[in-house]
């Protein structure tokens, strides 16, 4: 098993050396560093700020031989292992209540036996994901505070051990990079902060071809997903609705009226979060629904 320790980026982008070289289907180990690169701490001057191009540290990248544009990575999550603290914030204008913060806050919070410590009253159930998951993005570099259709900081609560998460590939070797993990996070992230914590991730890559998609899926033991982020949210809303009707018409050989109907009845619209450069949605649909999953649903 391959492991990675040390190489992070603060972008992504096909200019990147890659940190490490795998073939399809190895098995990887990312030790990634908190979204603040393990520099915040209780005694840690006010934060007045948040700089989007210095936050979100992403362990890689790695390129995946085999992988060309036009293919899919498919992404298994095997194991998230966290630390034994991390951090929450509060920062004046950022997060949904940014405008009501006067001082910036930093919370260091323990994590003992899966539970973090938020109070003496308080604790949390950590159910560990990962908020920074990507590749090398179509065009230039962009920031891993910010997602995209190349993934990024999606902040997706589902992106947990379990489950399988597809990215498009744009450039020879994908170069697969990921950070920000969270011990337990709520969807949208109104504060703009999970527990923001060190973290070890496993995962098993494999390149699938033949196959081609233009936002990043997921699925886990119960469901799929279709995921889009946008600046404007009614326009990530409707590329996630969008990709997973087509996937119904697919799959269920519907009509776009049918399909649409079903995800009304069935489906469920979900806010990964509200507080990144692009805000980023969810479709969920039971595999139940679609008799299951196959990668043919993806032609």
């Amino acid at each position: 098993m391959v492991r990675i320790d040390g190489a992070a980026v603060f972008s992504m982008s096909a200019e990147h050396l890659p940190a490490v070289t795998v073939k399809s289907g190895e098995t990887i180990t990312f030790v990634t560093r908190d979204c603040y690169n393990n520099v915040k701490r209780d005694d840690t001057p006010e934060l007045r700020s948040l700089g989007w191009d210095e936050i979100n540290p992403a362990t890689g990248p790695v390129y995946v031989e085999g992988a060309v544009q036009g293919d899919v990575l498919r992404i298994q999550i095997e194991r998230i292992r966290v630390a034994d603290s991390g951090v929450m914030v509060a920062i004046p204008g950022e997060g949904v209540l940014g405008k009501m913060v006067k001082k910036g806050v930093v919370k260091r919070i323990p994590v003992q036996d899966g539970m973090a410590l938020f109070s003496e009253d308080i604790r949390i159930p950590c159910e560990p994901m990962i908020g920074v998951i990507g590749v090398a993005p179509p065009h230039g570099a962009i920031p891993c505070g910010e997602p995209g259709c190349h993934g990024g900081n999606m902040d997706n609560s589902r992106i947990r051990e379990g489950a399988t998460l597809y990215l498009p590939v744009f450039h020879e070797g994908g170069l697969l990079a990921m950070g920000d993990v969270h011990a337990c996070m709520g969807d949208g992230e109104v504060m703009c902060s999970g527990l923001e914590i060190p973290a070890e991730v496993t995962v098993t890559v494999d390149v699938m071809k033949g196959i081609s998609i233009k936002n990043p899926m997921m699925e886990d033991a119960e469901s799929f997903y279709t995921i889009a982020s946008d600046v404007d949210l009614e326009r990530a809303i409707f590329l996630a609705v969008s990709d997973m009707a087509k996937l119904v018409m697919r799959k269920k050989n519907m009509s776009l009226e049918d399909a649409g109907m079903l995800l009304s009845a069935m489906g469920n619209l979900q806010f990964c979060q509200v507080v990144d450069p692009k805000r980023t949605v969810r479709m969920q649909l039971k595999k139940s629904v679609l008799d299951g999953f196959d990668p043919g649903m993806f032609a």
